[in-house]
């Protein structure tokens, strides 16, 4: 069936203003916080089911009784006032009833990423201050060893068996909301999570998440998907994460819908899933919808009931074979970013966009693309010292206008925990003296029609897996390995992937052992940032500054016809690191090597 533009037209303008609709009242009324609306959808949704997963339902009743219970336990333990709390759990529907009650009574939860080990995991911790942690049983190996050498060691709460110190002082509480004289009621402005992002400067950064930004998201993206009582979404991205952990939850529950936890994705498992839990929705990356594509065919992917996929990350030749393969009404793809002050949707379906700013609300966002040094990723400026706005298909960095608060709450950069970190996202005198606007690091390019379209990463971080990859990090950790003098990391395409794969060129004093290289890497990074080539030098080369060439070696990427050094490829199967070769290379054109 064929839809005519208008109708694509008529339905886009609908999903915009259902998203004003929904959104608007948030500032006029400061003390609504999230877990105060997730109390009056209990009493409008009561039974109906909220959070479900294999080992858990929650009902709306349920979820705001388990939240109560978790609110004035967090009274008794003083974790009120801006105290933090870092929650260290696998995705269920647990994690969010605690730090719904914690945020409730003024602490802050400081989502910790469960794919963190070693000094990552302790400077997450050691930047947030936490007092209190909540640990799933199956994670206490990881942080135990760390709690001596944190800067504030947190009281350490085991999420798990029924006869631990959570479970028994959750028992003796009561699931009703707490008395409002053991704290101070937070409002829209007061910070309620932190949720890491890589960044770009290495190690992970603390965002500052505000209760209005809550709200501001889980409202318009309901609105955008337009999510009703009847639907469920489909959830296995991490809960950790601003999408997984507060949109692809808050959204279907603002309407009464549920949400389907899983604790991550499964190529095997998702069309049953999503049959079996009768879903509706499904939350999505780009590189998820490509592994679906990998699959063979089932009956279950002609039997469901999906009506719209929402996401971001998917790749023109994906989204044409997605949609059509398994038959989806509709994708709204969109771009956003936990500490960005602006955000696009693809509302109308534009293959290949990451979205665009629609003329009803063009005066409440200002965003500008702008020529960048590919070098040094500094700004380019005129002769009076101003930036220079990008033509129409010209590649350049975007950044959104930081305006007055009064003017638009949703346009502020809320930052993160280390100031030098926020000041360094923020781009002065951009188009006239003393206007200020936030840098997002990516690349990207508009068309004649107003679509903007991703193109990369700006500067030193690379994207795989959906996660942010801090080359820094990186490097910092291989440098550490015994026999490596130097290390540039960087990402190189992989032809049939989304993002961008790691890849290292180490400078070395002479043979290094790669098993214990390797065996070194699994230890301290996760998995996301684990480069998957080596290439091995004897010397790094430099620019006359003394800088690595780095951009010679991104465009060598993994072709060993390209150089004489030796590259390695960490084998899945084999769980090594294999030579590559000009049959390997072959092989990755083909689609033949997992990634």
């Amino acid at each position: 069936m064929t839809v005519s533009s208008s109708a694509i037209s008529s339905s886009a303008s609908s999903s915009w203003l259902r998203a004003l609709e929904l959104t608007a009242p948030i500032p006029r009324h400061p003390q609504r916080i999230l877990p105060l609306a997730v109390e009056e959808w209990a009493q409008r949704f009561g039974a109906a089911p909220a959070l479900l997963s294999e080992q858990q339902v929650l009902t709306y009743r349920a979820l705001a009784e388990r939240a109560n219970q978790y609110a004035r336990w967090a009274v008794q333990q003083g974790a009120v006032a801006g105290a933090v709390l870092a929650l260290l759990m696998p995705n269920c529907p647990e994690y969010f009833a605690i730090w719904l009650g914690v945020t409730r009574v003024g602490g802050v939860v400081a989502l910790i990423n469960t794919s963190l080990t070693g000094s990552a995991l302790a400077h997450s911790l050691d930047i947030v201050g936490a007092s209190h942690a909540i640990v799933a049983a199956e994670h206490l190996d990881a942080l135990l060893p760390l709690l001596d050498g944190l800067r504030t060691r947190p009281r350490l709460w085991c999420h798990g068996p029924a006869d631990t110190d959570l479970a028994t002082a959750l028992a003796a509480v009561e699931n009703t909301p707490p008395p409002a004289a053991g704290y101070g009621a937070p409002t829209i402005k007061e910070r309620a999570l932190y949720i890491y992002t890589s960044g770009t400067s290495g190690l992970p950064k603390a965002v500052n998440v505000s209760h209005f930004r809550l709200m501001q998201w889980t409202h318009w993206f309901a609105g955008l998907m337009h999510t009703q009582a009847s639907d469920r979404l489909y959830n296995c991205l991490p809960m950790y994460h601003s999408i997984g952990g507060v949109v692809a939850i808050g959204a279907p529950l603002v309407n009464g819908g549920g949400v389907v936890i899983r604790p991550g994705f499964s190529a095997r498992e998702f069309w049953n899933d999503v049959v079996k839990w009768d879903c509706t929705l499904f939350q999505y990356i780009g590189e998820l919808c490509r592994y679906l594509l990998a699959t063979p065919g089932g009956e279950a992917e002609h039997r469901h009931r999906l009506r719209l996929c929402c996401g971001n990350g998917l790749r023109a030749d994906t989204w044409v074979r997605f949609k059509e393969r398994f038959a989806i009404p509709h994708i709204l793809e969109y771009y956003a970013s936990t500490e960005g002050n602006f955000s696009l949707f693809n509302v109308e379906e534009k293959i290949g966009a990451i979205g665009r700013i629609p003329s009803l609300l063009r005066h409440r966002h200002a965003i500008a693309l702008i020529r960048c040094n590919e070098e040094t990723a500094e700004p380019l400026r005129d002769s009076q010292g101003l930036c220079i706005r990008c033509a129409v298909d010209e590649i350049g960095e975007a950044i959104g206008e930081l305006r007055p608060e009064a003017a638009n709450a949703s346009t502020q950069f809320e930052g993160y925990t280390d100031p030098a970190a926020s000041n360094a996202k923020l781009l002065r005198d951009v188009f006239a003296l003393g206007d200020r606007w936030y840098r997002t690091g990516d690349l990207m390019r508009r068309d004649a029609a107003g679509y903007f379209y991703f193109v990369d990463r700006l500067g030193d971080t690379f994207r795989w897996k959906g996660e942010n990859v801090a080359t820094s990090q990186v490097a910092e950790c291989i440098r550490g390995f015994e026999g490596t003098t130097d290390a540039v990391v960087y990402g190189v395409k992989v032809p049939g992937t989304e993002g961008r794969a790691g890849m290292a060129a180490l400078e070395t004093i002479g043979p290094i052992d790669l098993g214990a290289l390797r065996q070194h890497l699994l230890a301290h990074l996760p998995i996301y940032a684990r480069p998957l080539f080596l290439r091995l030098l004897r010397h790094m080369p430099m620019t006359a500054t003394h800088k690595p060439r780095k951009l010679d070696l991104v465009r060598e990427g993994f072709d060993p016809t390209a150089t004489e050094d030796p590259i390695y490829f960490d084998d899945p199967t084999a769980k090594a690191y294999v030579p590559v070769d000009v049959e390997f290379c072959r092989r990755v054109e083909s689609g033949q090597v997992r990634f």
